[in-house]
């Protein structure tokens, strides 16, 4: 009797272990996951940046390019670096009249040929598979001067480490110094929407 109490206590003392055993790799193994570097390369032939400016009369349609762009994230720390570059000079609304404005009167994109988002900040993780929601928050520089801005970006992460991030963002551009383009007969909305889609590759993984 007493001899089978023994061996059935031990046996719960064998599982107990066990089980505790198994929590611990799986804490372990969350943890590496969640305190892990990744920094990404983006692929500027298979990202696109459209924007659109409501006015009056109708609504401007129109495409910048990427020029590039290195992203470091990571989860853990919530902390992110990088730059992303678009071209400013590509800016297209398919109107060369309002282009030429455009470019000379409110970007004055030979002056400022660039506009550049640094990333700081991260909030959520990139899954290694699948979707995600992440928050990043950083620096937007556009007309020579910084803005604080936040970018709400679906992730989808694939197994051969390609990224494909969607995301749209509003610019109050004439709060940021950017000149008015309304005039007597047409008024714009004070507000330029971003939709971004890019692609990049997975280059480095670090586990901390």
């Amino acid at each position: 009797m007493f001899r089978g109490l023994y061996a059935g206590r031990s046996f719960v003392a064998r599982y107990i272990v066990a089980a505790l055993a198994s929590f611990l790799l799986l804490a372990s193994t969350v943890r590496e996951q969640r305190t892990g570097s990744s920094e990404f390369k983006l692929d500027p032939g298979q990202s696109t940046i459209k924007f659109t400016l409501d006015t009056t009369l109708h609504t401007v349609e129109g495409t910048f390019k990427l020029k590039g762009g290195q992203v470091i994230l990571d989860s853990a720390t919530e902390k992110a670096s990088g730059q992303i570059t678009v071209d400013a000079t590509s800016a297209d609304t398919g109107n060369k009249s309002r282009d030429k404005k455009m470019h000379h009167e409110i970007l004055e994109s030979q002056k400022y040929p660039e506009i550049v988002f640094v990333p700081q900040q991260i909030k959520g993780a990139v899954n290694t598979e699948g979707v995600s929601q992440v928050e990043v928050s950083g620096l937007f520089r556009i007309h020579g001067q910084d803005h604080e801005s936040i970018v709400t970006l679906s992730v989808q992460r694939e197994p051969s480490g390609v990224i494909q991030a969607d995301g749209k963002v509003s610019v109050p551009y004439i709060k940021w110094g950017l000149k008015n383009p309304s005039s007597f007969l047409l008024r714009a909305s004070d507000t330029v929407e971003v939709e971004i889609h890019v692609t990049g590759q997975l280059i480095s993984d670090i586990q901390h």
